[in-house]
């Protein structure tokens, strides 16, 4: 398994090879297995991976040229290896700046246009956002915002921290729903409790109108404060929000009605225009920065004219300067896999994205499947490494459960449970938890009063550090999250201290 410390080398014209293998003290063999490069071709524009933790100085290096080289600051090589003075010794080995970032440590910060408070403010933010360090000036910070725009933050008024290779380093995005009922809370208190350690929020509040498709329908009831709040909230703690726009559950059990709506929405060039100018009008009317569709069960046939939807989706938003994602269900092949995944065009898909969230649930779970887990490590890895070889990696995402299944052996039905339900059921049976190693799931079987057997597979804070782990080993953007809200309280905690959650 490879380990992703990690930059990112924009290939510029004139490069080889053999030219940035030398820049970096890499071999081209090295670059060409990570990047999965066939022959030596490479081309202008083109994004590699370059991974590399420790760099040993050379001859005619500095720290200037060192943090343009890695994308970084010279502050961030300096404080990271603790250095003094920015006198460099040939052949020091330096711990290579991973991520830098700026945490806000009063209670409301201006953010500006440029580096002084002559400079006009761009936003305000609040105590405890996290924004990425790419520059300084002085007394200032340039940071990256949730918008993808940068602006300037005095010093004074932040912690700067400086990461290397030794923690995993992630995008979290999380899935915000309302209240399924009594069991299924809305995502609001996790989300408001956990601001520093969510990159993204997508709302699952919207869909697409059965009746009109070209249209978009709020799904469930709230008011346009109420997502207006939330809009606040997540950019004043510098957290990219979007509208999860959606195809489903339209009807209890048939998914007719999903394919039907999605059919009439990409019909033609006209139907697929006036569904994107909602789209925009969306965006626009709440202040989002983009948004997630979320399209799942659609037609074999429509799957050409579903990918020119993306092209043409990410055309309209990237011309307004609006970020667009796709949740996209599994696939680990070109060929017919599973009629629900089959229509999607992994390759056209991704290159029309800014982000394609590959959704790993339900590997078990579905109606009729056996019992284990709703995503194990090796299903993560047969996924993933599929989705690498049709986009870059710093565009996926790995959707993973924070829920569970109660699967009743003796009937074969299986049932939805979130961590708080599992814990309970097996202190109520009095059954031990164990932690299955080859799937790094934990899970537990049990007897109820009727006499059914049963098996449980859910999530905790070790199952998703597994993911994160594996996440970073693999090189990709990061990890989803269904749903905040059904998640293990300890994960928090664990993401805080033993990873490095990417703004």
């Amino acid at each position: 398994m490879l380990r992703f410390p990690k930059t990112i080398y924009t290939v510029r014209p004139g490069d080889s090879l053999y030219q940035i293998a030398r820049m970096y003290g890499l071999s081209v063999q090295e670059i060409i297995n990570i990047n999965g490069i066939v022959g030596n071709t490479i081309y202008p524009g083109q994004r590699l991976i370059i991974p590399i933790g420790i760099y040993s100085v050379q001859s005619g290096d500095s720290l200037y040229k060192l943090a343009q080289k890695f994308n970084t600051t010279i502050e961030s090589f300096m404080v990271l290896n603790n250095l003094t003075s920015t006198f460099l010794r040939i052949g020091q080995r330096l711990q290579v700046p991973q991520y830098s970032e700026a945490t806000i440590n009063v209670d409301m910060a201006n953010i500006r246009k440029g580096p002084g408070t002559n400079f006009p403010i761009i936003t305000v933010m609040v105590r405890g956002a996290k924004l990425p360090v790419s520059n300084s000036s002085g007394n200032w910070y340039e940071v990256e915002l949730f918008d993808g725009t940068r602006g300037w933050i005095s010093k004074s008024i932040v912690e700067f921290n400086v990461y290397g290779s030794n923690l995993p380093i992630t995008t979290i995005l999380g899935f915000y729903t309302l209240e399924e009922g009594p069991t299924l809370p809305s995502s609001y208190e996790s989300f408001i409790n956990n601001t520093g350690e969510i990159s993204e929020l997508g709302l699952f509040m919207f869909r697409i109108d059965a009746n009109n498709p070209t249209e978009i329908e709020k799904f469930g009831e709230f008011t346009n404060e109420y997502a207006e709040n939330l809009v606040r909230i997540a950019h004043e703690n510098n957290i990219k929000i979007l509208p999860v726009i959606h195809n489903l559950l339209y009807r209890r059990g048939d998914v007719t009605v999903s394919k039907d709506t999605v059919k009439a929405m990409v019909a033609t060039p006209q139907t697929r225009a006036a569904f994107i100018q909602n789209v925009v009008e969306l965006i626009e009317g709440y202040g989002f920065d983009g948004v997630n569709m979320d399209i799942e069960d659609v037609y074999l046939e429509d799957s050409t004219r579903l990918s020119a939807f993306y092209t043409e989706l990410g055309r309209a938003l990237h011309q307004r300067g609006y970020f667009l994602s796709a949740s996209v269900p599994s696939r680990v092949s070109d060929r017919p896999f599973n009629p629900f995944s089959d229509p999607f065009q992994y390759a056209p898909i991704g290159a029309a994205v800014d982000e394609f969230v590959v959704m790993l649930y339900n590997e078990h779970g579905w109606p009729g499947s056996g019992p284990g887990p709703v995503v194990s490590i090796g299903w993560m890895d047969r996924v993933l490494k599929y989705t690498m070889t049709k986009m870059p990696r710093d565009k996926t995402v790995a959707a993973v459960s924070v829920f569970g299944f109660d699967f009743n052996l003796t009937t074969g039905r299986n049932t939805y449970v979130t961590h708080s339900m599992a814990v309970n059921r097996a202190r109520q049976y009095n059954a031990e938890i164990i932690f299955d190693e080859a799937t790094q799931t934990p899970m537990y079987s049990y007897t109820d009063a009727q006499g059914n057997k049963h098996e449980v597979w859910f999530e905790d804070d070790r199952s998703i550090k597994a993911k994160v782990q594996r996440a970073w080993d693999l090189g990709i953007k990061g990890i989803a999250l269904w749903r905040l809200g059904m998640e293990d309280p300890k994960m928090w905690t664990m993401l805080r201290n033993e990873v490095v959650v990417r703004k």
